[in-house]
Parts: C-alpha cells; sequence; structure tokens
C-alpha cells in the first residue's frame, strides 16, 4: 500500500479541526488500566537496512523446509503475475464493494470468478466466495436443512472421510440450530465410505449427505453411487471438492443420474499462498432453483441505459445487512482479494493448464508412492484410486519420525495419529506439480534414514 505521510503542520491542522489538543486525546476513551505501561522497552528505530538485516535473520530460522504435507492445504506454483495484478490499488481488498457504480471492474472480475466456478463445478450459480472451506461447508449445511422442507429431522450425513477440522467448524456452527451430524463410518482396508453401508439409513429422514471427493485421505469416493444413494432416499446431495482435481475427475454436477444440489470446498489452491496459514477462501455453487438460499455475495450482469454491460450485486435480501435474523447467513462476507487472486490464476492457466497441473500432481505422487514403499516398513494403507495424497502404514512411531525429519528442513506429512487411532502408525503424504525427482530422492533416503534410526534408537 502507498505511504501517506503527515508534516507536523499537518496534524496540527487536522487536530484544530476535530477539537483536541494532540494525539494522545484520541484515545482517551480507553481506560488507564488498559494501556500499556511497557513503552519504555521499545528499542531505539533501526534504519531501513538494518531492519531488512534483522527480518531476514528471522525469517531464516524458519529455514525452507521440503514440504510434503496436504492435508487441506496445498504448496502449488502461483505464476508471479497473479499477485502483481491482485495486488494492485484497483483490487486490494478484502470485501466485495457495495457502490458498484464506483467498482464495476471488481465487480466483473468476481462476476468472472464465478462463471468459472460454476464452470468447474458443473453447477448452474455460484458466490463470489466465503471465509474458506470449512466454514463453507457449514454454509453447504444450513442452506440444505433450508431448501430440502420434505425432510424435518434436521439431520445431515456426514462421512468420517471428511477432514477432522472440517467436521469440527461444522459441528461448532450447527449444532446450536438443532442440526445433527450423524457420522458415517468408512473402510478401514480401502479408506472409503462404502455404498451399501448406508442402507442402514434406508427411509430415515435426512436433509442432505456430504459427499468428499477427494476425501480427506486422498481418495476418491463412489461419488455416482452415494449421489443417486441420496435422490433415491430424498436426502440433498452436498459435494465437497477439491477445485485443482476437478480439472481431472467428472464435475459434480455430473455425479450419479442427477448431479449433486451443492458444492463446496477450499479455493486455497487456485492462486494462494500456504503463507504460515492463511487467508483461505470457501467457495459455493449450487442448482439454480436453490440460488435464493445461497449465502455470500453473488454478482450480476447487465446492461445500463445505454446498453453497455455492468455489473452488481445481486439477489441479496435485504436482511443480509440490516434485518440479519432473518439472514440466510451472518458469516457471508467474502474474502474478495483470495478470490481476486484465484480469478487471475485461473484465467492465466486455462483449462488446459489447471488439467496440466492436475496431472502432473496425480502423476508425482504416484511416482513418489513406489519409490517409498520400496523403504522397509512402509507400505500403501488403502490400495484405491487417490489423486495427490495417500497414507502410509509405517512400523515405527509416526510423530518422533516427523521431529526428526523436521530437523533436517523435510515436512514429510500429516501425523493421522490423533485423528484416526485406529489406522496405527499412519502418515498422510502429499504431493503437487512443484516436486521434482531431486526432491522425491531427498524425501526417500532421509525417510528410509530416519526410520533406520529410530528402530535402533527409539528415544
Amino acid at each position: 500500500m502507498p505511504f501517506i505521510p503527515h508534516t507536523a503542520d499537518e496534524i496540527r491542522e487536522m487536530l484544530a479541526v476535530i477539537g483536541v489538543q494532540k494525539i494522545e486525546d484520541l484515545f482517551s476513551e480507553i481506560p488507564a488500566e488498559l494501556r500499556s505501561q511497557n513503552s519504555g522497552e521499545i528499542p531505539p528505530a533501526l534504519t531501513e537496512m538494518e531492519l531488512a538485516r534483522l527480518m531476514q535473520e528471522r525469517a531464516s530460522r524458519d529455514g525452507q523446509p521440503l514440504c510434503f504435507i496436504g492435508a487441506g492445504a496445498y504448496e502449488h506454483h502461483i505464476p508471479a503475475a497473479v499477485w502483481e495484478i491482485a495486488g494492485r490499488g484497483e483490487f486490494y481488498s478484502a470485501y466485495t464493494p457495495y457502490q458498484a457504480e464506483a467498482s464495476q471492474g471488481t465487480l466483473q472480475l468476481l462476476y468472472e470468478f464465478q462463471t468459472m466456478m460454476a464452470s468447474l463445478t458443473g453447477m448452474d450459480v455460484s458466490n463470489a466466495s466465503l471465509y474458506d472451506g470449512a466454514s463453507a461447508l457449514a454454509e453447504a449445511v444450513l442452506m440444505a436443512v433450508r431448501v430440502n422442507r420434505k425432510s424435518k429431522s434436521k439431520r445431515v450425513l456426514m462421512p468420517a472421510t471428511v477432514h477432522p477440522v472440517y467436521r469440527q467448524v461444522v459441528q461448532t456452527i450447527v449444532h446450536n440450530q438443532g442440526i445433527e451430524l450423524v457420522e458415517i463410518p468408512y473402510c478401514t482396508e480401502c479408506g472409503n465410505v462404502v455404498p451399501d453401508s448406508l442402507q442402514r439409513f434406508a427411509g430415515e429422514d435426512f436433509a442432505a449427505l456430504v459427499i468428499p471427493q477427494p476425501n480427506f485421505f486422498g481418495v476418491l469416493e463412489e461419488v455416482d453411487l452415494l449421489t443417486d444413494w441420496a435422490h433415491a432416499n430424498g436426502v440433498l446431495a452436498i459435494g465437497l471438492v477439491n477445485p485443482v482435481a476437478l480439472a481431472l475427475l467428472s464435475p459434480p454436477g455430473e455425479w450419479g443420474g442427477q448431479g449433486v444440489d451443492i458444492v463446496c470446498g477450499e479455493g486455497q489452491p487456485l492462486g494462494a499462498p500456504l503463507s504460515s496459514g492463511g487467508p483461505y477462501f470457501g467457495f459455493l455453487c449450487c442448482r439454480q432453483s436453490h440460488v435464493r438460499q445461497m449465502p455470500g455475495r453473488i454478482i450480476g450482469r447487465t446492461v445500463d441505459a445505454d446498453g453497455n454491460p455492468g455489473y452488481t450485486l445481486t439477489l441479496q435480501a435485504r436482511e443480509q445487512h440490516i434485518r440479519r435474523s432473518k439472514a440466510t447467513s451472518n458469516i457471508c462476507t467474502n474474502q474478495g482479494l483470495m478470490t481476486t487472486a484465484a480469478t487471475i490464476h485461473m484465467a492465466l492457466l486455462g483449462p488446459a493448464g489447471l488439467e496440466q497441473v492436475a496431472s502432473r500432481c496425480h502423476e508425482t505422487t504416484r511416482r513418489l508412492l513406489e519409490k517409498l514403499t520400496v523403504i522397509e516398513g512402509v507400505e500403501l494403507l488403502f490400495d484405491r484410486p487417490f489423486f495427490h495424497e495417500v497414507v502410509l502404514s509405517l512400523d515405527v512411531p509416526v510423530q518422533p519420525l516427523l521431529d526428526r525429519l523436521a530437523q533436517q528442513q523435510l515436512l514429510a506429512g500429516y501425523n493421522l495419529d490423533s485423528d484416526y487411532p485406529e489406522l496405527g502408525n499412519s502418515l498422510l503424504v502429499c504431493c503437487t506439480e512443484t516436486k521434482n525427482d531431486d526432491d522425491l530422492e531427498q524425501f526417500v533416503t532421509l525417510l528410509g534414514a530416519a526410520m533406520a534410526d529410530l528402530r535402533r534408537s527409539p528415544c
């Protein structure tokens, strides 16, 4: 952002206009006991060169580890042009502007985002994003309960193969509204929900079924059978998807005989860096018939009095902004900056480029798996089709192994012990297009040596 200096004369003029004597008077409403008493401990100012060196030294303490962790946050190549454009003043805001007449460029970009996401998911309508993938799933559940008027139970089927954090977030958001999440177990040999296992729920009253693709283990679910079962039982189908995977896999709008009713997911793989944990953004798409129950911003395209194209916020009920108790959602503020980056990212890659990224992710993961399973004590846990994550079964404790590898600048994967203790010593490993052959060889060498060391010296 631009630096705007104020001279001493300008500051005095400003204070005179607003009627205060000094800057400190602007904070007079803060009680004295709440004010910091440690201002004297602030060190002397540094020069620009000294400050830059200090920050570089601190950043270097984190190192530059080789990362094979996925679990919902993925390291993809982001073309430099994405953030050069997204960081321009015209776009650099987290919010969809309400003043449509003054923000046509931003609104057009968000309209293009909606078009791209609807095309990618095979759905009719997309919103202009939500906070993140977990809260997007919660919004999808709330939306499904509102839409499915035939269901009176407010119960939703939630597979155990959905991201554990997503399930926790959904539970936190919906349980006070009387919505019950009924967990569907998974096959511990295959890592997916067996469609026949749903027969015990047949005939019961459920509002929706969540279908992850791929699931948290990276395994591909039998989405066609699950979607058809849902509709045959009067249950709405919610697709929870990785947008990059959709470049290769069938879109949720085509699952089964009718396609799903609602689609949601995390948009971080589309142009957002890992950046120490955020920010992320969620997306939500649905059928045209459900659009009035969709939370979040929706941008429409129209023409002005002269016949020129124009863009504006549309289908936003007044209570979204004023009468909140009647709103479809109270957490529908979107992550506009992330959505901007995603739109630029998808436009630069195009359909062919996104497909190439997805193909390379899968191919690199397959090659890594071949190399890792040669190591003594490493086995593939689930022998099912996967996208770019796999679960490995190890003959040594996972956390001590990860700690040792982290000291060697290798983040080897996600420990599943706490979330899925029934799987024993299991490790979720992810590959994206950013990994080359040297990276794979380094992973294999360090993992094999660390496992051998742990067998000799467990402590």
